[in-house]
């Protein structure tokens, strides 16, 4: 019943490169090489991305026609196609002009020469790696960076559609970082000194928008919904979460009817906040005086956060707007991105439990993920419906975005295995996450980093993918191994 409020998707620009003399010399050469980037072209938009083929670039002056027209159509990513040898002239004045990350494409048709049938006509249409140097060459000589090469074939292999899928779903994150709208409401957690940051310095980094918002907004919401809405909404919480017997934590109850209600009536609230002010993501903490609405609503968001961060939109407690980012940036990965810091270690078996007490990301749950009435909310004000899962076995990764003592943000990225067996029934997600070499000494290097406490929580290996967004972005990144 949780789908998508926000297709993932990009606009990538696709152009391929030649040299205008062959044209003339080898009858046939040009339809043969059109034919072979139509073929990239659709294997691009198998992706889902909007493709932008700016057809074949074989002289400088079409060269920066093209880079006017690259400009107006707002690319995200740009796919050069090497499809056969091109002098650096026609590539030049494009990797000068546009200021979108640059991927060189050099898939070429034959897997190898039938030698024994080779001609010039044939290497010429699989010449598709014999101007990659030199182009590279000359983007570094005009102080610009390329992003990428894939080198393979075109036809039948798979690791290179894996490499032109990750790109499109790099574009899909870079499309969606432009011009987001990441919300902030209410205040920094009291004492959070890394939940701070500047909003301004936000906007520099990520390109994006950070709307300063009142819970009261949320509250002129809240009085508006109608009996019919809490009732689709409870309907949808019936379906896609358990709701068990508590166990051992005498804090947990099993979910009460009344607690149910006020998570569903607190999320449609939610539902028509996002709405109303076009968010992408939001992170707020609110606590307000007891018994008043404020900390009511304020303090039971969990239900309908964690149904809206399946849905695409990011949310998150303690007023965490970095890790909101990071939540964005793998959701529109399509890996997840859930709300975790760090819990105790089981040295005996080697993990460590990764999870939190807020918002989390349901797409990515092993098996149905279970809603406990808490009585008390640990470290905060309030009581209500909780969410309680771990995330899928197998891959994960982590993404935390932290800022230096030159005020520049930074990545830190990891990865680790999401293994089997129980997590404390604390109405509060824990995964059971093993790291390499040993838990204890990737957690050791992991914390020299300087992270902020909390980080996005994914499914996969994808550190190199996001390694590739923070240099697109001009962000200091590790990977911590």
């Amino acid at each position: 019943m949780i789908e998508r409020k926000k297709k993932r998707t990009a606009r990538v620009g696709v152009f391929a490169v030649a040299h205008a003399t062959y044209f003339d010399q080898f009858e046939g050469l040009y339809e043969n090489l059109c034919g072979y980037h139509k073929d990239l072209c659709d294997m691009t938009a198998e992706n889902e991305v909007e493709i932008i083929d700016f057809g074949m670039i074989d002289t400088s002056e079409k060269a920066y026609a093209a880079a006017q027209q690259m400009q107006a159509a707002n690319v995200d990513l740009i796919f050069c196609n090497m499809i056969t040898y091109a002098t650096s002239s026609v590539f030049a004045p494009i990797i000068r002009e546009v200021n979108r990350p640059m991927v060189l494409v050099a898939l070429q048709p034959r897997a190898a020469l039938d030698y024994t049938k080779a001609n010039t006509f044939m290497q010429l249409e699989n010449d598709n790696i014999c101007s990659v140097p030199e182009f590279i060459g000359v983007a570094n000589r005009l102080g610009k960076k390329i992003s990428d090469c894939i080198i393979g074939t075109l036809y039948g292999d798979e690791e290179a559609k894996k490499e032109i899928a990750k790109w499109c779903d790099i574009a899909k994150v870079l499309h969606d970082l432009r011009g987001a709208r990441m919300g902030l409401m209410g205040h920094t957690m009291e004492a959070m000194y890394d939940m701070h940051a500047d909003p301004t310095a936000i906007s520099a980094a990520f390109g994006l928008h950070v709307p300063l918002l009142e819970v009261d907004d949320v509250l002129e919401l809240y009085n508006e919904v109608t009996e019919e809405e809490i009732q689709a909404k409870i309907r949808v919480i019936d379906e896609e979460f358990d709701m068990p017997e508590p166990k051992s934590d005498p804090v947990t109850s099993k979910l009460t009817d009344a607690d149910k209600y006020q998570a569903a009536k607190s999320a449609v609230a939610l539902d028509k906040f996002v709405e109303k002010y076009n968010l992408t993501g939001l992170a707020y903490y609110y606590e307000g005086g007891a018994d008043s609405l404020h900390r009511k609503v304020a303090t039971t968001f969990i239900v309908g956060n964690s149904i809206l961060n399946a849905q695409g939109i990011p949310m998150c407690g303690e007023y965490d707007i970095k890790t909101c980012i990071a939540m964005l940036i793998m959701d529109r990965l399509n890996i997840g991105g859930s709300f975790a810091e760090f819990h105790p270690f089981d040295f005996a078996e080697d993990f460590i439990l990764v999870g939190h007490d807020g918002p989390h990301h349901l797409a990515i749950a092993e098996g149905k993920p279970v809603l406990r009435s808490l009585k008390k909310y640990h470290g905060k004000p309030g009581s209500g419906a909780s969410v309680e899962f771990k995330i899928k076995e197998g891959p994960i990764t982590m993404l935390g975005i932290t800022q230096t003592a030159e005020n520049k943000f930074k990545f830190v990225i990891g990865e680790g295995i999401s293994k089997e067996g129980p997590i404390p029934p604390t109405g509060n997600t824990n995964t059971r996450g093993f790291f390499a070499p040993t838990t204890k000494e990737f957690v050791k290097k992991w914390v020299m980093e300087g992270p902020t406490h909390h980080y996005a929580l994914g499914v996969g290996h994808h550190a190199d993918t996001l390694a590739k967004i923070a240099e697109i972005l001009g962000i200091e990144y590790v990977i911590v191994r």
